[in-house]
């Protein structure tokens, strides 16, 4: 399939709440999803949301093993997220650095749920029901963030922690967008 451009921050896409998907299975999901996961390997993201290619269905993916954009960063298993729900475990936060796709050469900080559980639906229609922590739960929540219209400045509490790769973090990072 293809490797389809990034949408970026401004778009107004990026800023609706996404349809959820009611067919499963179907031609068009997989290929969607095969387009996604080409775009997010070419561009070494953590995940990708449906909405930042332009399409405003409720599909997210993400999985992370080793990736120079996340050099410390546990590993997070491949997922198919469709139609995905979260409720977080307990209140407790952390916050952490993020980036996006959708926001190149940017960084913030980003209070997340520490701990949660999140259900949805893999292309089939089966349900995936996990409770997790770390790294995992925080890309998740990002994802899922992307099909509510949300990005991940409009968490950030204090802007001051918001910028640019070089500036916040000189000389590391070198491998980002």
């Amino acid at each position: 399939m293809a490797v389809k451009a990034i949408l970026k921050m401004g778009d107004p896409r990026l800023f609706e709440i996404s349809k959820p998907v009611t067919a499963f299975d179907t031609p068009q999901l997989h290929e969607l999803i095969e387009d996604m996961q080409h775009t997010m390997a070419a561009l070494n993201g953590a995940g990708l949301a449906a909405p930042q290619i332009g399409i405003g269905l409720q599909v997210a993916i993400f999985g992370v093993t080793r990736n120079p954009r996340y050099p410390d960063a546990e590993e997070v298993p491949y997922t198919v997220l469709i139609n995905p729900k979260i409720t977080p475990l307990d209140q407790e936060m952390e916050e952490e650095w993020e980036g996006c796709l959708s926001i190149p050469g940017m960084r913030g900080l980003v209070p997340r749920y520490k701990h949660l559980r999140y259900q949805g639906y893999d292309p089939y229609g089966k349900v995936i029901e996990r409770s997790v922590g770390g790294f995992h739960a925080r890309v998740v929540q990002h994802e899922c963030d992307h099909v509510q219209g949300i990005l991940y400045p409009m968490r950030i509490r204090d802007m001051r922690n918001f910028g640019f790769n070089e500036v916040l973090f000189p000389g590391q990072l070198a491998q980002e967008e």
